[in-house]
């Protein structure tokens, strides 16, 4: 097995389905000739061919008609939106059309789109560029919403995406994008959609997370006691949510803490606390934290670090709730 990246592996699921499934195609802005903005479609126009690995203008509108167009004629699109604050301007295609075309047509058209987006703060980025909505996709029904943080992950992952029969987001938190390596599998393999994974088995705390923070949450837990046990569930997917998973670990733990990168207001968190309050209410021995983002626009890369739930932050809340 190959020691890969965040960009290798998902560029390494892109090859081999593409080799796989000829209906596979990419299109974005610059994800031929240069391979992406991240560089994480390298080498495969120049492998499969302009009429599979498309450059297309500056506009995630036409971007996302097209893809859905060629879903509905039997391809599989994988379109790229290159920063996570341009999918703005795609939002009409998506949710308002490949979102609700299975249930339109009654199940006669179904759209087998993954839309890439790199997602995200901590690179320095200016406005537009480090932005996390996936609430704002997870409250669209038709929608899956997946975000790995991990090569491994992310290459099963994005394979189960482009085989699903429906449309997926794809977040892939730049911020990892070359952080660290790991074994990833030459051979095909998927991993299933709405599968939480258990970072770390503990009995005193569960902390639930998706995406880059899984990291910061992995170092706040290194500068806990050693006789704090905490369980670290990483979504992994955040649309449909491991309910089960969440719930079988806080009614052991009777504790929780969720963190996210986006806004406090309407995020995830809110959401899995209250899932948590409807399924684990007699187990819990204190209120549900959430260590997030604030409610104000990501700021410049002086401030940004400020803004996003480092490792200091997520011990703190961890601490609050464990002395609640």
């Amino acid at each position: 097995m190959a020691q890969l990246t965040l960009v290798q592996a998902i560029n390494s699921a892109l090859a081999s389905e593409m080799e796989r499934d000829d209906r596979v195609v990419l299109l974005g802005e610059d994800v031929g000739v240069n391979g992406g903005v991240f560089r994480v479609t390298e080498g495969l126009q120049a492998r499969f061919g302009r009429d599979r690995v498309v450059d297309t203008p500056l506009d995630e509108s036409g971007i996302m008609g097209a893809a859905v167009g060629l879903a509905i004629a039997g391809m599989r699109p994988v379109p790229e939106i290159q920063f996570d604050g341009f999918l703005g301007p795609a939002y009409d295609q998506l949710v308002n059309h490949a979102a609700r075309m299975r249930t339109r047509t009654r199940g006669a058209i179904t759209i087998p789109l993954t839309v890439r987006v790199p997602v995200g703060g901590g690179i320095h980025a200016p406005e537009l560029h480090s932005d996390s909505p996936e609430a704002i996709y997870t409250h669209s029904p038709g929608l899956k919403v997946v975000m790995p943080c991990t090569p491994y992950d992310a290459k099963g992952l994005l394979l189960a995406a482009i085989r699903d029969p429906d449309p997926v987001i794809f977040f892939e938190p730049k911020r990892v994008y070359r952080s660290f390596r790991e074994e990833v599998p030459d051979e095909d393999y998927t991993i299933p959609i709405g599968q939480a994974k258990i970072v770390s088995e503990g009995e005193d705390i569960t902390v639930v997370t998706w995406g880059a923070p899984v990291f910061q949450c992995l170092a706040a837990l290194d500068n806990l006691p050693e006789d704090v046990s905490v369980e670290l569930i990483d979504l992994r997917t955040v649309d449909p949510i491991d309910i089960d998973c969440i719930t079988e670990s806080v009614r052991k733990t009777g504790r929780c803490v969720v963190v996210h990168e986006a806004p406090k207001t309407v995020g995830l968190g809110a959401e899995i606390s209250s899932l948590i309050q409807e399924h684990c209410f007699l187990h819990l021995q204190a209120p549900v934290q959430r260590c997030t983002g604030f409610d104000t626009i990501m700021p410049y890369y002086k401030l940004e670090l400020e803004y996003l739930p480092e490792a200091p932050r997520i011990q703190k809340s961890i601490e609050e709730c464990l002395a609640y």
